[in-house]
Parts: structure tokens; C-alpha cells; sequence
């Protein structure tokens, strides 16, 4: 995958891995699922109304467009929430499960 964010200091962090729309990506401890996202992909999510896919805007917790999906259909803020090994993500509206909002 190509990544929006390209990592340029503090390289020696240890890595694990977490699953992004079903692919395996790398990200380091102490980043946020937003840094793991886009050190990976080019966007954070579609939006739920409709004007295409979203890289966040803020980038610290004020703005709400980083909303993401875990497998199991949690939403998460991803600006705020760590990123942890074994995560899997979804970043793609076709592809949640129950917590879509807003509901047709």
C-alpha cells in the first residue's frame, strides 16, 4: 500500500501488525490508528454523506472526520485511540457491519 504520511524520524520503534480493509500493514507502537492508517493508505474512510473518501482533517480529536470501524462494526476516533497489534480496521462503508451511521 502507499501511505499519505511517510515516517521520517524515531524509525526504531517496534513494529507489529494490524489489518486494514483485510491487508496486513505495519504500524509502530505509540501511534495513533490514524498515523498507522495513513503511514499505509491514502485515506482514512469514506464518508457517511456521500462526498467521497476522507484523510482526516485536524489531525487531534476536534474535527470528528476520522471516524473508522473496527471489524466488528465499533466505531473509532482515529486521531485518538492507539493503535494495537492484532487490530482490524475498516475503512470503507461497504464494508461495516452494525454501528453505520446514519442508517437508510
Amino acid at each position: 500500500m502507499n501511505g499519505r504520511f511517510v515516517r521520517v524520524a524515531e524509525r526504531g520503534r517496534k513494529t507489529f501488525k494490524i489489518m486494514i480493509d483485510g491487508v496486513a500493514c505495519d504500524a509502530a507502537q505509540g501511534d495513533t490508528v490514524l498515523v498507522a492508517l495513513l503511514s499505509s493508505v491514502r485515506a482514512v474512510r469514506d464518508s457517511e454523506f456521500g462526498d467521497g473518501r476522507r484523510a482526516g482533517f485536524c489531525l487531534m480529536g476536534a474535527c470528528q472526520d476520522c471516524w473508522v470501524w473496527a471489524e466488528d462494526g465499533t466505531r473509532l476516533r482515529a486521531c485518538t485511540t492507539p493503535a494495537a497489534p492484532g487490530m482490524s480496521l475498516v475503512t470503507r462503508l461497504s464494508e461495516a457491519k452494525e454501528c453505520v451511521w446514519p442508517r437508510a
